[in-house]
């Protein structure tokens, strides 16, 4: 969800509606797979979104109470999108999301993911308040 501004309130185009409606149907294996372990409030108890419009970007994963975009790589990433992603990563973080990032061959361990997820919200959780 994006942060409002006092002076108005920002809506979703319908455009943007379903470019992450045809992302969720066109999930990857790896996508299906970490939603798989996500959904349903198993991460401690908070809820995760799938291809969530934040800004001018559609997030793979979300979960607002944390403020945490989880981004799954493809190999297409490495070289041709990696400074796409470093701009994207970068604008988020300006706004006060934290972003973790792995690479689709990370979820043959998909426990370990989860680990790093958990203790991640963990850390966000504890931090003192601003």
């Amino acid at each position: 969800m994006l942060p409002k501004s006092p002076a108005h309130t920002v809506r979703r185009t319908e455009l943007e509606r379903e470019a992450a409606r045809q992302l969720r149907l066109n999930a990857t294996d790896a996508e299906r797979k970490l939603w798989y372990c996500l959904r349903d409030k198993r991460v401690l108890g908070l809820r995760f979104r799938r291809q969530q419009p934040i800004g001018p970007y559609i997030a793979d994963f979300y979960c607002s109470a944390a403020k945490l975009v989880v981004e799954l790589d493809g190999s297409q990433h490495a070289d041709t999108r990696a400074q796409y992603d470093l701009n994207r990563t970068r604008w988020l973080e300006a706004r006060g999301y934290k972003v973790l990032r792995f690479w689709n061959t990370d979820l043959q361990d998909s426990d370990y993911i989860v680990g790093v997820i958990c203790h991640t919200i963990e850390e966000l959780q504890n931090l003192p308040v601003k």
